[in-house]
């Protein structure tokens, strides 16, 4: 499926006005069936659908593995995926959406949904970055950011090693962005521990409690974090890396993952 479109526009520019096309980002609903049971619904970029559904159902512990999937049936054309597990799911489907306000263990994991408080862990990584690793990953996640060069309507992500990159997407959905990243590792059986995840957009607190999910132990993002993202890094053990522009950067928890070259 195409993941752009073009479109007639207007643009107003230097006292001019002109007729022209824009590319422009698709925005798709994908409905998810668990067992005949419908799950949740996605508006996202139609493509990597499958990894997208893959990582959401295992950030959400519905699945703890590849393993657990009998068949996935996709509906592009509909916007449909129609999913069997070896196991049933919880009866209570709103588990995964209901809103809850409150501190996790006297600390600050004041998660907004009662799944993050099952689902977030608390990272085990030992992984060490030096300045020149950081600044290379943001370059390459920036550089193959094509859709985003032509749309400007995506978020970008990646996840990576203190070698480089290992995969990249991108999606309307800063959620579903991390979703595919983790549904490719799943689908794929990488760990995910030792990774390192690059981001486009602002350090939330649920991109943060989405890299918890993923398992992830740095975050590095080239625009700024939110109070309480640098709140749960601190309580996850996530080292939570703002502003990476050039040789700069700005490291709001966990600095000792980030080394100078011995």
């Amino acid at each position: 499926m195409e993941i752009t479109t073009h479109r007639k526009i207007v643009r107003y520019q230097d006292g001019q006005f002109s007729d022209i096309e824009d590319v422009v980002a698709e925005e798709f609903p994908l409905t998810i069936y668990i067992n005949d049971i419908e799950f949740a619904t996605l508006v996202c970029s139609p493509e990597h659908l499958q990894e997208l559904v893959i990582g959401f159902l295992a950030s959400e512990g519905a699945i703890r593995s590849y393993k657990d999937i009998l068949s996935i049936n996709l509906d592009d054309s509909g916007g449909f995926c129609h999913i069997k597990l070896n196991k049933s799911i919880p009866t209570d489907h709103f588990q995964y959406s209901k809103r809850i306000l409150g501190s996790c263990c006297g600390k600050s994991r004041q998660f907004y949904f009662q799944n993050d408080v099952d689902t977030a862990k608390v990272s085990m990584s030992k992984t060490t970055l030096t300045p020149e690793q950081i600044s290379r990953l943001m370059i390459e996640m920036q550089t193959t950011s094509t859709i985003f060069k032509e749309t400007g309507g995506i978020h970008n992500a990646s996840l990576g090693s203190p070698d480089g990159t290992v995969v990249h997407r991108g999606d309307i959905g800063r959620h579903n962005a991390l979703d595919k990243l983790y549904g490719y590792c799943v689908e794929n059986n990488i760990s995910v521990r030792d990774k390192i995840l690059v981001f486009s957009g602002r350090i939330s607190s649920e991109v943060l409690t989405k890299a918890a999910k993923i398992g992830v132990g740095i975050v590095l993002s080239k625009s700024a974090p939110t109070d309480l993202a640098v709140k749960l890094a601190h309580d996850l053990n996530i080292t939570a890396v703002g502003f990476v522009r050039g040789n700069s950067f700005n490291v709001y928890s966990h600095p000792w993952r980030i080394k100078e070259i011995e």
